[in-house]
């Protein structure tokens, strides 16, 4: 369902990432109207476990070992029942991680590299949240509006919660590029991915991404001095 397509920037909408056979389901005078539409909006969600993160494949990391999206989300999720403090509602985090990205399940992973403006990446994005929030109302509409509140809740930065997640987005990725360099050495030059600890403003997740950092650079200097011998 990926939906980077060779379309001018105002032309793309979400239905156009549709497939028929979801397509079949969104038929609004259906009695089973409600079932329908959560099947396909369930099927739409599907497509994160396939979708490979673009950055990593940008970056040469072979396809059957790049992580897709759920995989990203998944493990952001772990961390954000863990990491952040008592006082901040995990839940609520829990809730932001599993859902910040879901709107790549029509629009895809756009990196910076891929010719769309990051404003037009945002209004793809934002119009997407809003077309799930359509299809989900008759199924749940409790949800449906959750689901938008939650996406803007991270987009915006409205709350604790959403800062802890913005920073776990950070150090997962980051750990991902580690893990990747314990596979496959500096096979792959994925230095810039680990600039983003600049970005990480919570103590906890900056705590974390500082240890793991010192193992990273413990690594590469071991790589480099190996390959100097």
């Amino acid at each position: 369902m990926n939906s980077i397509k060779n379309l001018t920037e105002n032309q793309w909408k979400p239905a156009d990432a549709i497939p028929q056979h979801v397509q079949n389901l969104l038929v609004p005078t259906s009695p089973s109207q409600p079932i329908n539409y959560m099947l396909a909006f369930l099927q739409i969600v599907s497509s994160l476990k396939f979708q490979k993160r673009t950055g990593w494949l940008d970056h040469g990391v072979p396809p059957l070992d790049t992580e897709s999206i759920a995989d990203h989300m998944y493990r952001m999720s772990i961390i954000s029942m863990i990491v952040p403090p008592a006082n901040v509602n995990r839940d609520k985090c829990v809730k932001i991680a599993v859902v910040h990205d879901i709107a790549e399940s029509l629009v895809g992973d756009i990196t910076p590299y891929a010719g769309i403006t990051k404003a037009e990446k945002h209004r793809r994005e934002e119009e997407t949240i809003h077309y799930l929030h359509d299809m989900i109302k008759p199924y749940n509409p409790e949800f449906a509006k959750e689901l938008v509140e939650l996406w803007f809740d991270y987009e915006e930065i409205r709350n604790t919660e959403a800062r802890y997640v913005k920073d776990i987005d950070k150090f997962e990725m980051i750990s991902t590029a580690y893990e990747y360099e314990l596979k496959f050495g500096l096979t792959y030059n994925l230095d810039q991915f680990f600039t983003a600890r600049a970005a990480i403003k919570t103590k906890e997740v900056g705590d974390l991404c500082d240890a793991l950092l010192e193992k990273r650079a413990k690594l590469v200097a071991e790589t480099k001095g190996d390959a100097q011998k």
